[in-house]
């Protein structure tokens, strides 16, 4: 069993993080862990987690001993970047492991990276090493995507938008696929149903008494190319 855990990236109430006019990371960054998710259920043998929660913020410590605790096999923060707190032209994508660069890490990030560039159409920024803490403090594959500025006019547009927002998880989710070479999981079939036996009806000419009155009638349908049969009450 794999075990995921997504972090979609700050909380509901942070302070500071939003784009100048105000939207907020947390908005895009839960809707592409909520459509992650999703996505990766229809695989074989994995389960998924949040580090997040949508009600309230999760201080970082919290994120990273719940990851350890339940021995999580890779870790992954979702975010989009910011350049100051006023609009920029800082743009494109970027994914980060951590300063030691694990090879399990690098791979990840480098086949995370390329989806999300191949698939949006942004800069590409690279895979780069940070000394964050969910990088630093996580015992297991750990990386942190930034999916886009917020502080950039034209990638806010886009990051506010649900279609991207689905792009990016779709992307994330494709190099995770790839990185454990992950099998979808067999779809099931409903069981058929039994066909009803044809029905049969039946015409009635006559009854007789008689055998050889029956025996008559019977000749004639014969000859008029009908195929009767003779039933016996007994």
């Amino acid at each position: 069993m794999l075990k995921i855990m997504l972090d979609a990236g700050h909380g509901p109430n942070t302070p500071g993080k939003r784009s100048p006019d105000n939207y907020k990371e947390f908005s895009f960054t839960s809707s592409v862990a909520d459509h992650a998710k999703a996505l990766l259920e229809i695989y074989e043998n994995v389960s998924v987690y949040f580090a997040h929660s949508k009600k309230e913020d999760v201080p970082l410590k919290e994120r990273t001993d719940k990851a350890n605790r339940l021995k999580v096999d890779c870790y992954v923060a979702i975010h989009a970047n910011a350049y100051g707190t006023t609009w920029t032209s800082a743009n494109g994508i970027e994914t980060y492991v951590y300063l030691t660069k694990p090879k399990e890490a690098v791979a990840l990030a480098n086949k995370v990276q390329k989806n999300l560039i191949i698939a949006t159409g942004l800069a590409d920024r690279g895979v780069k090493t940070a000394d964050f803490h969910v990088l630093r403090e996580t015992n297991m594959t750990a990386i942190l995507t930034e999916c886009g500025f917020y502080t950039n006019k034209s990638e806010l547009k886009l990051i506010r938008s649900e279609s991207y927002q689905k792009t990016c998880a779709e992307a994330i989710v494709k190099g995770i696929v790839d990185q454990y070479k992950l099998k979808k999981k067999k779809a099931t079939t409903p069981p058929k149903k039994e066909a009803k036996p044809k029905e049969l009806y039946k015409v009635q000419i006559g009854a007789f008494a008689d055998e050889k009155n029956e025996e008559r009638l019977l000749k004639e349908l014969k000859d008029k190319g009908y195929d009767p049969v003779i039933v016996k009450d007994k």
